[in-house]
């Protein structure tokens, strides 16, 4: 059966649902802000118009906050169900090859704030599954100890590790754009920057901010 999209909070994936065993994500540079809404609408359209099956959960497309970027998340309950069903999509921006993650563990700072307004990723590059855990295990236990003045914003912190072992992102939804970037300035940013900046067979490759676009899932 068709999905219809929302437009209003409730359309916000739930990057923590259980059932969501598997997670595909791309991103690609736009040349500007309206090209990557129309890009985001096409995939959108061809996901919904397509029939879906019922291993894969939601499809969600993002802009940067810079206009730069768009990126696409699907969460599925089987990693099976993703290549077949997007193979078959008309539209060769839904059939960029995925980075596959499973999410690992999330941290969840502000359960009452509401849906996020923002969300930002941060993208590592590591060397194998032991730094992997290393490094989201150092970095969820430093915002866990962090004093709450210091992430004012921050509703949740959800890190996924790559199935190839290679890459880490943390997805991290905000209340505001703003907040965010007050954080950057703070001492837990920075003290997350120095653990990850120090640890051996971990390279940050950088953050990004993106706003929901559009989605499409149960």
């Amino acid at each position: 059966m068709t999905e219809s999209i929302a437009r209003h909070p409730s359309a916000i994936p739930e990057i923590a649902r259980p059932d969501a065993h598997a997670v595909f994500m791309t991103y690609w540079y736009v040349a500007d802000a309206e090209q990557g809404r129309a890009v985001l609408d096409e995939i959108a359209d061809a996901w919904q118009q397509a029939d879906r099956p019922k291993e894969i959960l939601s499809f969600s497309c993002y802009l940067s906050t810079d206009d730069d970027t768009v990126m696409t998340y699907v969460q599925c309950t089987d990693s099976a169900a993703y290549r077949p069903f997007v193979s078959g999509l008309p539209v060769a921006a839904a059939r960029v090859e995925p980075l596959e993650f499973r999410r690992h563990r999330s941290v969840v700072l502000d359960p009452g704030a509401g849906p996020p307004n923002a969300l930002v990723t941060a993208l590592f590059d590591v060397d194998g599954g032991e730094r992997q855990q290393r490094i989201v295990a150092s970095v969820a236990e430093n915002l866990e100890r962090a004093p709450a003045d210091e992430y004012v914003g921050l509703i949740a912190s959800h890190f996924h590790l790559s199935a190839d072992g290679t890459r880490v992102v943390n997805f991290a939804e905000w209340t505001s754009d703003e907040a965010h970037v007050v954080f950057l300035e703070g001492a837990t940013r920075h003290s997350s920057l120095r653990i990850t900046n120090d640890m051996a067979g971990v390279r940050p490759i950088g953050y990004r901010r993106y706003h929901l676009h559009r989605s499409v899932g149960s």
